[in-house]
């Protein structure tokens, strides 16, 4: 195994590394390339992250969430206030887009980095170090 990834593997949790959208085994470079695109290989400590990406996980998981939200929201303006169609689309259309992209890219690292922790062996040996 590397010398670099046993320095700081075993110390950082996949929550933290993942909420804060950083590489799984360093924690300092960030784990995207744009908006969503996992990087190929981190800068920092040089994890290869290529074909470890998180499928669709991410994004039932923000569907499930957003769905639980804004259905429940929804139904509560609609029975006190009883707004018209217009209205409801004015207030859930925006929410429902800035609360995605909002929840998406921290689930998917989170996702990435708790695959990394458990699969850490596959990790390593795409090295190539």
């Amino acid at each position: 195994m590397d010398e670099r990834a046993s320095e700081a593997e075993p110390t950082l949790s996949p929550i933290r590394t993942g909420l804060r959208c950083r590489c799984p085994r360093c924690g300092k470079a960030p784990l995207f390339e744009g908006l969503l695109a996992v990087r190929p290989r981190c800068p920092v400590c040089g994890l290869d992250l290529a074909g470890h990406d998180s499928g669709d996980g991410p994004a039932v998981l923000v569907i499930m969430i957003l769905g639980f939200i804004v259905v429940g929201l929804a139904l509560v303006v609609e029975v006190k206030y009883e707004p018209p169609l217009w209205l409801h689309a004015a207030l859930w259309l925006p929410l429902t887009l800035v609360l995605g992209i909002l929840l998406l890219r921290p689930l998917k690292a989170w996702l990435v980095a708790v695959a990394y922790h458990r699969r850490r062996d596959e990790f390593i040996a795409g090295d190539g170090l």
